[in-house]
């Protein structure tokens, strides 16, 4: 299960981004607002806030959260199933630091890294 983040991060197309979070990642919309500038997602504990940057170029996007994640190899999994495309540098691994970790970006080139510690 996911924990606890609420970062505000850039985005080009609101349809586009909700398509993403909803379809892809298993997140919900948040709230009953019908804004065509802002959106607001919601998955577990976390929320994730978007604002509109039309003129964004994702190559120049650093756009980045890291999410802590309970029992990251089933949603790893979940995520495989649904095919979404994993960061070619970001495939699950236990990291040196403790750590077990994988990362995608999404639409708008925003890095999402999600981790698990290792007991």
């Amino acid at each position: 299960m996911l924990t606890d983040i609420n970062p505000k991060l850039p985005m080009r197309n609101i349809n586009t981004t909700r398509e993403y979070y909803i379809n892809k990642l298993g997140f919900e919309v948040f709230g009953n607002y019908q804004l065509t500038d802002y959106l607001m997602v919601q998955k577990d504990n976390i929320q994730i806030h978007f604002f509109a940057h039309n003129t964004l170029n994702p190559i120049e996007n650093y756009g980045q959260v890291y999410i802590r994640v309970k029992d990251i190899d089933a949603f790893y999994q979940s995520l495989f199933d649904k095919k979404v495309v994993i960061h070619p540098n970001g495939h699950l691994a236990t990291k040196p630091w403790g750590q077990r970790e994988f990362s995608l970006l999404d639409p708008d080139n925003n890095l999402l890294t999600f981790g698990e510690t290792i007991n």
